[in-house]
């Protein structure tokens, strides 16, 4: 056998461990997920709430209390987080919002939302819809939709 034939086969044999372990991860990380998401819905109550203010901001500058930025991991803590400032009640409090829903999230309004401790997992609008913003476009994406447009209008002529 020549060597160019080994090499090949041990790169095959390596990378078919790494799919088979990334697979396993997965599955793991996919459990870890759902249990998770159980335990939030089992958490969860609706509270109505004015929305004073949102922010993507690190852990330890968002006025959480100080048991909740002890119990993250410390890398977790630098990165910037979706943060909603609210009022409920009477109280002023800083609460963690779902990455899914920030961008949707009306601010200076009242609404309806479905919070799991300090975490907000669903906004829906009290008075009126909750109005959707348009997703803004980057640079390369205008370029792209604009060359589509034109190309659309060739084909018509």
């Amino acid at each position: 056998m020549s060597t160019g034939l080994i090499v090949l086969i041990v790169i095959a044999v390596i990378l078919t461990a790494a799919v088979v372990a990334l697979v396993i991860l997965g599955k793991k990380a996919q459990k870890k997920q759902e249990e998770q998401q159980s335990q939030l819905d089992a958490m969860k109550q609706t509270v109505t709430m004015l929305i004073i203010d949102k922010k993507r901001m690190k852990l330890n500058e968002a006025g959480l209390p100080q048991a909740v930025v002890e119990q993250t991991p410390k890398l977790l803590r630098r990165s910037k987080l979706p943060i909603l400032k609210v009022r409920v009640g009477n109280r002023v409090m800083s609460l963690i919002c779902d990455e899914k829903i920030f961008d949707r999230v009306p601010v200076k309004k009242e609404v309806k939302a479905s919070v799991s401790g300090i975490y907000v997992t669903e906004v829906k609008g009290l008075h009126g819809k909750v109005v959707v913003q348009e997703e803004k476009k980057g640079f390369f994406k205008n370029l792209l939709a604009k060359a589509q447009e034109k190309a659309g209008a060739k084909m018509v002529k």
